[in-house]
């Protein structure tokens, strides 16, 4: 079987980085055409400068770059440097710089025109920060939808609190409009929120084992991850930090670590106390028809091993 056609669109962010890696380091599986960026964790001067320190990390020159929207829709950005530092990578030892070319193609046309030279079907997005880059995409080429395989991206919570607010998880509450137009595009989506992504910790036992690979890579990841995970514990009242990203890009290599639910999902952009909430019809109660499969059960042992094997090849 041929590698699956990805877009991985991202805005690193630790957990992102994570997510990149093992995405690079399976090239039996997945053929990463490219990496578009787009401002959430950090503005997107940060985010598309991390990509590249990423890329460059995993000795993965030849995949190209591209820069996205640099704010959101109708919002003001909102970032989240008390998270992940001023550069987004903080606890990494990376070069500040890349030497890593930036593509001079917007991320949004790079979108549109693969897409649109591919087959029916064919590309898999996978949006791992605000939905700003995809959202604009569709509604300037609405036909790329035909030739999208499936959107699968990390945002929301279908059963639980927020973590931007009470009633939003970051990626939703950062761009909720743009959340909207991709949720209504009839593009099959696959959500991976907080209700599985807090299923997912990065215990001690964990974060040792991966500084254990003894690694370049693994060296970096543990950094990256030490600090990310500085403040959760007492936040969560978990022994260490949910590894977001990271699950989208397990799916695709190991989708049984997962379970889910076909549900209809919408996002409210309306009311000042819930803007950004992800409303899943859990139960059905409104007939609408499902959007999406929203994940909310993993085998965190399984994930662990896939993101250690995955790390272990670069």
């Amino acid at each position: 079987m041929s590698p699956r056609p990805i877009i991985i669109d991202c805005d690193p962010g630790q957990d992102d980085a994570v997510a990149l890696l093992m995405a690079l380091a399976s090239p039996e599986a997945l053929k990463v055409l490219g990496v578009t960026c787009v401002a959430g964790n950090v503005p997107l001067e940060r985010t598309q400068r991390n990509a590249r320190r990423v890329c460059e990390l995993a000795g993965r020159h030849d995949v190209p770059v591209f820069a996205g929207c640099p704010r959101p829709l109708l919002l003001p950005l909102g970032t989240a440097e008390a998270v992940h530092g001023q550069t987004g990578l903080d606890g990494s030892d990376l070069p500040e710089q890349s030497t890593m070319p930036l593509q001079d193609r917007h991320a949004v046309d790079f979108i549109i025109d693969t897409c649109l030279s591919a087959g029916e079907n064919e590309v898999t997005l996978c949006p791992l920060g605000p939905l700003t880059n995809i959202a604009v995409a569709i509604v300037k080429a609405p036909q790329i939808v035909e030739n999208i395989r499936e959107i699968v991206f990390m945002g929301g919570a279908a059963l639980g609190p927020g973590n931007r607010t009470p009633a939003a998880e970051f990626n939703i509450a950062t761009d909720p409009h743009a959340a909207q137009i991709v949720m209504e595009a009839g593009a099959p989506l696959v959500m991976f929120g907080l209700d599985v992504t807090h299923t997912v910790i990065t215990t001690p036992l964990r974060l040792e084992a991966i500084r254990n690979i003894g690694t370049r890579v693994s060296e970096a990841v543990g950094g990256m991850l030490s600090y990310y995970d500085r403040h959760d514990p007492e936040r969560y009242g978990e022994p260490g930090a949910p590894l977001h990203d990271p699950c989208v890009i397990a799916w695709l290599l190991q989708p049984d670590l997962f379970r889910g639910k076909a549900v209809h999902v919408a996002v409210e952009t309306n009311s000042p106390l819930t803007l950004g909430r992800t409303v899943a019809d859990w139960w059905g109660v409104t007939n609408n028809p499902p959007n999406a499969t929203v994940m909310d059960r993993a085998d965190s042992d399984g994930f662990y091993a896939l993101v250690i094997d995955r790390l272990s090849r670069l």
